[in-house]
């Protein structure tokens, strides 16, 4: 079976986010990018199915700039296969994000789509569920164990009340949360021998997608900053400043 991959190229999770002067949005000049850490699980799942047999290919597709060949480089170091880098040199929102991966797979026919639940930046969290839609493929969201089957897979789904865990049938869209595993480092020689892997190159015409922006960002501000706590005396002191004070009660 064939897996697909759908990978984000981020700001760096340990990197302090710092608005832009015109409040336009986040500045990514001269800041480190890195493939988003719910597209790194995915990537390790993919190629632990592939350790156990119940995987022969996986391929990793992002669409962004020349430097998004980067976070490609990091996936197959990881373990995938081959690579399609959509070149995309505007930012594109989730739908049109979608709209690529899916002329991808209509090429590829994978048997399995896997991407993040959702990217650290925007966290859209939208993506799959467009993406399933689109493709009229059932979806499994916030997966925390998937389990192949003959023809299906059995996810168990993080959800708010707890675990749920439901069967559906291949092909299909999962997205992947904290919970599923534990993402390996690249070695060296690894690292290396991605360089080797094969690239596929396209482009958004090629394609035959439009990624216009369907949401308009009116300005982008960087949260308040908090005020510091305060230790109270007794439960009576408590109520008093969360009724005349915090104005919660």
């Amino acid at each position: 079976m064939r897996v697909l991959i759908g990978i984000k190229r981020t700001i760096d999770a340990n990197v302090k986010v710092r608005v832009k002067a015109d409040e336009s949005g986040v500045e990514t000049a001269n800041v480190k990018m890195t493939l988003n850490p719910f597209c790194e699980i995915a990537v390790e799942e993919a190629v632990r199915m592939k350790e156990a047999g119940t995987a022969d290919e996986i391929i990793v597709v992002t669409a962004g700039p020349e430097e998004a060949r980067q976070t490609l480089m990091t996936a197959l170091a990881i373990g995938a296969d081959r690579a399609v880098h959509v070149i995309a040199d505007q930012d594109i929102q989730p739908l049109a994000v979608a709209k690529v991966l899916k002329a991808v797979i209509d090429q590829e026919t994978p048997g399995l789509v896997i991407l993040g639940k959702q990217a650290i930046d925007d966290d859209s969290n939208q993506t799959g569920q467009m993406l399933a839609a689109l493709l009229g493929w059932p979806q499994a969201t916030f997966a925390s164990k998937i389990t192949l089957g003959d023809g299906e897979a059995e996810v168990t789904r993080e959800i708010d009340g707890g675990l749920e865990t439901l069967t559906v049938k291949l092909p299909a869209v999962m997205t992947t949360d904290l919970r599923l595993n534990e993402p390996r480092y690249a070695s060296l020689p690894n690292i290396m021998k991605a360089k080797k892997k094969p690239v596929d190159t396209k482009t958004v015409k090629e394609l035959g997608v439009d990624v216009s922006p369907r949401i308009k960002i009116i300005k982008v501000v960087a949260p308040g900053k908090r005020e510091a706590g305060v230790m109270v005396e007794s439960v009576a002191e408590l109520v008093e400043k969360l009724h005349n004070e915090a104005k919660v009660l």
